[in-house]
């Protein structure tokens, strides 16, 4: 934190928090593109590529593999974020911000396990499932990811644009891109394939700035005291 007045402070946020919303920006969207690839939504439910193409199977293994790792980057991004706010921090878009964002985490990984149960779904013992086992298993990855995850990213993104704002930390135009991801999330993603990518997308924009403005500012000279 550093001083600006009486009473007043504004958040110099590390570079690790930057890297680390490059990595789970990154992690999120591949995440993501796979799941999709792998699990196409609209398929038709006998048909659908999961019951026989093992490239399909390969990408949903991938993206399977990378969640859990976006899910540490991000709690690592929460977790740096709120520690350099400090006590300067507003209690209440503090709350809004560490509850989004762990709700967010749990949903993200609830969706990842619905996709494995599809996964496993596809070849029990080298036989077919029924169709409505799979549609089951689909509808509900698919459901926690676009309708629950991303609701929750929308407030995510939301109260870090305010926190952003009101300290001075982000440029008018993150903070207005803030503002139509959190539209784009709440009700478009839903209801249009791939809007869940402007999520990472916006988190690799923040994440990309707050890495520059840290080159910006150079090294920090020490506190005293």
């Amino acid at each position: 934190m550093q001083e600006i007045g009486p009473g007043q402070r504004v958040l110099r946020t590390p570079r690790s928090a930057g890297l680390a919303g490059v990595g789970f920006a990154l992690l999120l969207a591949a995440a993501i593109v796979l799941v999709r690839l792998g699990i196409p939504e609209g398929a038709d439910a006998v048909t659908a590529p999961g019951f026989a193409d093992s490239a399909q199977r390969r990408a949903l293994r991938a993206a399977l593999a990378l969640v859990p790792f976006a899910g540490i980057f991000f709690l690592w991004f929460i977790g740096v974020i709120r520690a350099h706010v400090g006590a300067g921090e507003d209690k209440f878009l503090a709350t809004v911000f560490l509850g989004s964002g762990l709700v967010f985490t749990a949903t993200l990984f609830g969706a990842a396990a619905a996709a494995s149960a599809v996964l496993v779904l596809a070849r029990p013992a080298g036989l077919s499932p029924l169709p409505a086992t799979w549609d089951f298993g689909r509808h509900l990855a698919y459901t926690l990811m676009t309708e629950y995850a991303m609701r929750m990213a929308a407030v995510f993104v939301s109260s870090m644009s305010v926190i952003g704002h009101r300290l001075g930390v982000l440029p008018r135009w993150l903070t207005l891109l803030g503002l139509l991801t959190v539209i784009t999330l709440l009700f478009v993603s839903s209801n249009v394939p791939w809007a869940e990518l402007a999520f990472p997308a916006w988190s690799l924009l923040l994440g990309v700035h707050i890495l520059m403005a840290g080159r910006r500012e150079g090294p920090r000279p020490a506190v005293a005291g």
